[in-house]
């Protein structure tokens, strides 16, 4: 993502933006409810509204958002709702954890907005730091057949995501302004 489209994700959070609904999807809440917590890390987290669920949840997490009205505003919502979640402000494809120490690998609009080199490189950081039987939930528009140019998850991506980590689920569907979208939920098994 180039350092204008930054820029404009940025300022959209000094508004509300139209993707912030402030409502944690029901595929979250349902791998919520049937896992016990652990280590979570929301790549693209935006106001934080899935951290805190994942927190209410007994969750240990970490939200990294490069917007910083974004993390502002999430670190906000958390004290306000009485959670210690670690905010940062960064890129997903610079950021550091630990090894093989996070459990769930949470993005929902971050992964299709990257080129075929970030998303090499975003692949090689969730093999890195996803736990063994970690998960990792990716939610995002597929790309138009009909557009090259259009931002989405296409069958290269889905191929590479396969060959690394086990398939458990897929739900294709389509956004709020029907843009075919899908859920995908993978699991480290190596």
């Amino acid at each position: 993502m180039s350092i204008l489209q930054r820029l404009i994700y940025s300022v959209w959070y000094f508004r509300k933006p139209p993707w912030d609904t402030g409502i944690s999807p029901p595929e979250l809440l349902a791998f919520l409810n049937a896992h016990p917590p652990g280590r979570a890390l929301d790549m693209g987290c935006g106001t934080g509204t899935n951290c805190i669920a994942m927190a209410r949840y007994g969750w240990q997490v970490t939200g990294i958002d490069y917007a910083l009205p974004a993390i502002l505003s999430a670190r906000r919502k958390a004290r306000q709702a009485g959670f210690q979640i670690d905010l940062q402000v960064g890129d997903v494809l610079c950021s550091v954890f630990p090894e093989r120490s996070i459990n769930l690998i949470l993005d929902m609009g971050c992964f299709h907005h990257l080129d075929h080199t970030q998303k090499q490189l975003y692949r090689d950081n969730l093999k890195r730091w996803l736990a063994h039987q970690g998960f990792f939930m990716l939610y995002g528009f597929l790309k138009s057949e009909t557009d090259p140019n259009s931002i989405g998850i296409d069958q290269q991506d889905l191929t590479a995501l396969c060959e690394q980590f086990e398939l458990i689920d897929r739900q294709d569907g389509s956004d709020r302004i029907g843009r075919a979208s899908t859920w995908l939920n993978f699991r480290r098994t190596t």
